[in-house]
């Protein structure tokens, strides 16, 4: 485990984070990443890093802050986070959860509260992300409640994260340089369309991309990757999506949602399961505007894992975000969420990019 951990702290600090000499270094994770913590702050410094500091949540944190925090509380935001956000180099959040449903029964008013708390950190993270002053990488440990969640045993879970992370080649910086080699020349097509349509047996939603930006998502911000993706017009959005894998928001898990879209607003939905927490989502701002569009790529992923780290890049798939854009692709929705939703392309789905079929059940024709 030592050895393995050691490859994947080399390949967060050297590949994806890219630390320097001298840059402060921020890492979120509970106390069951303390291993691979270990690690990456041993390469970090070794690396030249002045400065890092880190956040380990204990079990249920989240749950007794929640129902235990006044309304006055909930309004202070975590100082070491805000000071990390706003000043540092680099930010690594380590998904290492003890319980993936800790906070899925919280009161919608706490969870607003909180919501408005962190917006300046939030603002701050995606303005400094999006022109790298904060390079940032999101990363598994694998713990018994991800497995779980997964569908695995924890041994069997651990293969599935270092292998989708590619920890077993010779090389694996080299192994994500090919990857992002592969992706460059979707990209470079994408980027000299204008329109986008996704066809399927249950959606047909078209967007344009006129002066947005398609981005190669090639492992540095997200540990694994594998995919390509933009911030849709935000006005220019038009038709139905149904999207076939569930679509789970901070441990609330909703299935068979159906989307109505009318010049970019979302102006009807359904869900076959959890409809009352979408209706909550959809009551906050900026929610009923998409934030990004995006194609899986990642064939060595090719089971759900209840992981929108993992389930995104899912070769053979799609997915739209409500929320958030991206600023680096040109996106200009802001929102306090970012919930991404997937749907398969691998039994009748289309892609066509200005009025050229470019994919065709789950792979590129280009």
């Amino acid at each position: 485990m030592i050895s393995i951990l050691n490859r994947y702290a080399q390949l967060l600090v050297h590949y994806c984070l890219q630390v320097k000499p001298g840059d402060k270094v921020f890492i979120s994770t509970t106390l069951l990443a303390e291993p691979l913590v270990r690690e990456v702050f041993r390469v970090a410094y070794a690396a030249g890093a002045s400065l890092v500091e880190y956040d380990l949540a204990f079990r249920e944190r989240e749950r007794i802050y929640m129902e235990n925090a006044s309304d006055a509380a909930l309004l202070v935001p975590p100082v070491l986070t805000q000071l990390a956000m706003e000043s540092f180099d680099c930010y690594l959040n380590i998904r290492a959860p003890f319980n993936l449903r800790e906070t899925s029964g919280a009161m919608p008013e706490q969870a607003q509260i909180r919501t408005e708390a962190l917006a300046p950190i939030n603002k701050a993270y995606f303005e400094r992300t999006a022109d790298r002053r904060l390079k940032r990488n999101l990363c598994q440990f694998p713990t018994d409640a991800a497995a779980q969640e997964a569908g695995m045993g924890l041994g069997e879970y651990e293969q599935f994260v270092f292998g989708a992370c590619k920890l077993f080649t010779d090389d694996p910086a080299a192994a994500w340089m090919q990857v992002r080699a592969q992706q460059q020349r979707i990209v470079d097509h994408l980027n000299r369309c204008s329109t986008v349509r996704y066809l399927n047996e249950d959606t047909d939603i078209a967007f344009s991309t006129k002066g947005r930006i398609w981005m190669n998502s090639d492992g540095q911000t997200n540990m694994p990757s594998g995919e390509v993706y933009t911030s849709p017009v935000e006005n220019a959005v038009n038709g139905k999506v149904r999207f076939s894998y569930p679509c789970i928001h901070q441990g609330n898990e909703v299935e068979g949602v159906t989307l109505w879209v009318q010049d970019g607003l979302i102006e009807k939905w359904e869900a076959r399961r959890g409809k009352e927490y979408l209706d909550y989502i959809f009551s906050l701002p900026g929610t009923r505007c998409f934030g990004e569009a995006a194609i899986g790529t990642n064939y060595d992923i090719q089971r759900m894992t209840k992981n929108i780290l993992f389930d995104e890049k899912i070769g053979g798939t799609v997915h739209l975000a409500i929320g958030q854009s991206y600023l680096q692709t040109g996106g200009k929705n802001e929102s306090p969420v970012h919930w991404d939703m997937i749907t398969d392309m691998t039994q009748h789905g289309e892609i066509w990019a200005d009025g050229e079929k470019i994919y065709e059940r789950g792979r590129f024709l280009i």
